[in-house]
């Protein structure tokens, strides 16, 4: 049984996450989607937050677990978890670039542990949570961009802190 890991800050999930994680839903018998830290980034929602935001929307999936551990190494979370692929989407070309990168880091940290990469669909390539937060401080319809739970989620997170 291959278990992949797909890790990310999913802050918050958008339909790009959902769509590489159905593409390796299909692939791979157990897939665990972990919410992580990227220290490049100030979160807006909780790490629990954004375990709850996934699991609402991978609810009908039944090989995808999801879970949270926002302060560790992705490769040591993965022997730690039994995974043996790394799984990260793909948009465009900057994103290739910056996933080879650490693909090829996490190859030096752990040479056993390949990188899976899933190209984004075509009504996903330009979804990032920076714009999409953007839309929805200034009121836009976020609907058509992420699942419906979190679509609210961050309009009202939003809302608050304006």
């Amino acid at each position: 049984m291959t278990t992949a890991l797909f890790p990310g800050s999913f802050d918050p999930v958008t339909n790009g996450h959902l769509d590489t994680i159905k593409q390796a839903a299909r692939v791979f018998d157990r897939l665990l989607v972990v919410v992580m830290t990227n220290s490049s980034k100030k979160a807006l929602f909780t790490p629990e937050e954004r375990v709850d935001l996934i699991k609402d929307a991978v609810k009908d999936l039944d090989n995808v677990e999801v879970l949270a551990r926002p302060n560790q190494l992705t490769v040591d979370l993965a022997r730690e978890l039994g995974a043996g692929v790394l799984v990260r989407g793909v948009r465009n070309g900057n994103d290739f670039l910056y996933e080879q990168q650490i693909a090829l880091l996490n190859r030096e940290l752990a040479p056993d542990l390949p990188t899976a990469l899933f190209m984004a669909g075509a009504k996903n390539i330009a979804l990032a949570s920076s714009m999409l937060k953007e839309i929805a401080l200034f009121g836009g319809d976020l609907e058509r961009f992420l699942p419906a739970k979190a679509a609210r989620a961050l309009k009202e997170k939003l809302s608050n802190e304006t």
